[in-house]
């Protein structure tokens, strides 16, 4: 082994422990493989950096947008509910409709993003069918997985081999070169938890039943937010009219809350809402004052007459009143209304042992600006839980703290990523709306042209996807700012910051060598023992680290057995792209699966116990079928 080999290993070693134990941020540490590289001289800046420019990876770049645009649009919900319809109150057909379901939709859009798309429903059906969501979850999840393979676009890592045949002068994968194998995995998947899966599972039954999901005006209700919840009007010649919230500092000087505002209009109408999300309503002062929502934030400057929806203890609010010559009138029922609707929500969060608020106030961890939500009330355990008590945001938070927050459904559905931080209660994920649903329509027809365009390879893949991607952006089904947020760049980051380690371990001799071993031990057998040898070994590391990692660091390896032993590349090729996306056995080895883990109440040990046989069952049907549809 040169010292050359040797670098490129231990940066590569490095690489793995710190995906695997997440000391460091993924992309984080894959920027750091990019720049050893650099630094180390191993590769030129331009052999480094060739990953951002890499076709793999832009097209994966626009795939976020159009799967950003089929959420925003609602599609995916009206196909995925439309879908579900069907599946009735029967286990076993409820397992076979969501394997299936999110099978289909996944082979066109991401695994996570399917099942977040899926999570919802399959949790009501759950409840409906009287089936504990622990018998559902790990299908949904697995279906996924097994759905990903199905075509070019169902997962990164189907990209990137077909990406690899082509830069070294193979005819690469085309859309439907992995339909065969997807649907039949599918199936094999399917009847496994059929037949054995379903043995496997746990029924958290118990669990399940003593759940009961409050809804948000429960949530106001125990909270008793309305016994702290005030109108107060601006009077003429207060000298709060051209003020701005900001710089009265509600919160800081009085801890009081500002929910909301009706500010009068001139103009008549019923209720409705408005384009710009505001609404107009009947007021409470007589036909001469109508209201129209204004949503408070710090730069709203205040007006006369305005009616400041507010929350706090009363002396507080009291005490505001006096400071700054303000009407204090009681809240209406149509202010606790308004609390909640298809946009702004109300949901109760609770703080677990790992949290890194623990110790802090709301204040100090500046709650609002950080997770962009407003915290109306916090009960804690042992303690009488009221009405809010006039100091909660400055105190020390503890573990077991319950909050009450209110603020947009995104962003409360956003703290579940947070598994750390937050515990969030009930299903706010259903609560969600698509913003663009009247453009559903226009973004199936998009992402079919781009289906129809890439099968008939009437432009090349990465074309085909940024054309879908502007098209979502041009037709408004996505605003430009909400095609940036659908990237996940921290995928795109590791994508591109790995590519180059494949680079430097075949410029090294590391791919060579490793293929060389492989070859020896296990072609002498047959070229069929190699290519399970690939399976298992790509099995393994993708239950620890991303499918994309894996499938950069086996795929070259599996290319270079295939000329070693001088037959056709595909099955091997075929069998990386496979394998890396089995992450049955772990909730971290796919974002499927620790999307279900928290609403299955699953543990690590029930991934493994059902995922490490379905593995299996995958190699056995890929080894036997892949030598037939792509002979050796």
């Amino acid at each position: 082994m040169t010292f050359e080999m040797a670098l490129v290993l231990a940066i590569l070693i490095g690489a793995v422990i710190l995906f695997v134990t997440e000391l460091i941020r993924l992309d984080v540490v894959a920027l750091g493989v990019v720049v050893l590289l650099m630094v180390t001289g191993i590769l030129t800046t331009e052999e480094a950096l060739a990953g951002f420019s890499n076709s793999a990876v832009l097209t994966i770049a626009a795939l976020f947008i159009v799967g950003g645009a089929v959420m925003q649009t609602g599609l995916a919900s009206i196909i995925g509910r439309r879908i579900l319809a069907v599946a009735g109150s029967d286990e076993r057909r409820l397992v076979l409709v969501l394997m299936g379901a999110v099978a289909l939709l996944s082979s066109f859009m991401s695994d996570s993003g399917t099942v977040a798309v899926l999570l919802p429903a399959t949790i009501i059906l759950a409840r409906s069918a009287e089936i504990a969501p622990s018998r559902l979850l790990i299908p949904l999840a697995y279906g996924s997985l097994l759905g990903g393979v199905g075509t070019l676009i169902g997962t990164p890592p189907n990209l990137i081999v077909a990406d690899l045949l082509r830069t070294e002068g193979y005819r690469p994968f085309s859309f439907f070169s992995y339909s065969p194998m997807g649907i039949m995995l599918v199936i094999a998947g399917i009847l496994f938890m059929l037949v054995v899966g379903r043995r496997l599972l746990p029924d958290r039954r118990e669990r399940f039943e003593a759940q009961r999901i409050e809804s948000p005006e429960e949530l106001i209700d125990r909270y008793r937010l309305p016994e702290s919840m005030f109108r107060l009007r601006v009077r003429r010649g207060s000298p709060l009219v051209g003020e701005t919230i900001g710089r009265v500092g509600f919160g800081e000087n009085y801890q009081t809350t500002v929910l909301g505002i009706q500010r009068p209009v001139q103009r008549r109408g019923r209720f409705r809402f408005g384009g710009n999300g505001t609404r107009r309503t009947n007021g409470s002062q007589g036909d001469a004052a109508r209201y129209e929502a204004v949503e408070p934030d710090a730069d709203t400057e205040l007006y006369v007459d305005d009616l400041l929806v507010v929350q706090g203890d009363g002396n507080d609010v009291g005490r505001l009143a006096a400071s700054w010559d303000l009407a204090v009138q009681p809240a209406t029922e149509e202010d606790e209304e308004a609390l909640f609707d298809e946009e702004i929500g109300v949901a109760e969060i609770i703080l677990p042992s790992t949290s890194e608020l623990i110790g802090q106030s709301l204040v100090d961890v500046r709650f609002g600006q950080r997770y962009g939500l407003t915290v109306l009330n916090l009960q804690r355990p042992g303690e009488y839980n009221g009405a809010a008590r006039p100091d909660f945001k400055h105190r020390k938070l503890q573990f077991g703290d319950a909050l009450l927050v209110q603020g947009t459904w995104k962003n409360i559905v956003a703290l579940r990523e947070k598994r750390s931080d937050f515990i969030v209660t009930g299903q706010p994920e259903t609560m969600l709306s698509a913003p663009n649903r009247h453009k559903a329509g226009v973004a199936f027809a998009i992402l079919l042209g781009m289906i129809v365009i890439m099968i008939f390879d009437l432009l090349p893949v990465a074309a085909a996807a940024l054309l879908a991607g502007l098209a979502m952006v041009l037709t408004r089904c996505l605003t430009m700012d909400e095609a940036y947020d659908a990237i996940d760049w921290k995928s795109i980051v590791l994508i591109a910051g790995m590519l180059p380690m494949s680079t430097a371990l075949t410029k090294v001799g590391v791919v060579d060598a490793a293929a060389g071993a492989l070859v020896e031990t296990l072609g002498n057998i047959s070229p069929q023992a190699v290519l399970a040898g690939l399976f298992l070994l790509t099995s393994m590391f993708t239950q620890v680290i991303s499918n994309t990692a894996t499938a950069v660091i086996i795929a070259p390896i599996a290319l270079a057995a295939a000329r070693d032993l001088q037959v056709e590349p595909y099955a091997f090729l075929m069998a990386v792209a496979i394998s890396a996306s089995m992450a049955f056995a772990s909730p971290v080895g796919s974002p499927s699966n620790t999307l279900v883990m928290g609403a299955g109440n699953y543990r690590f040990s029930d991934y493994a116990k059902v995922g490490i046989p379905l593995i299996l069952v995958v190699a056995v049907v890929s080894v036997l079928l892949l030598p037939i549809l792509f002979p050796f």
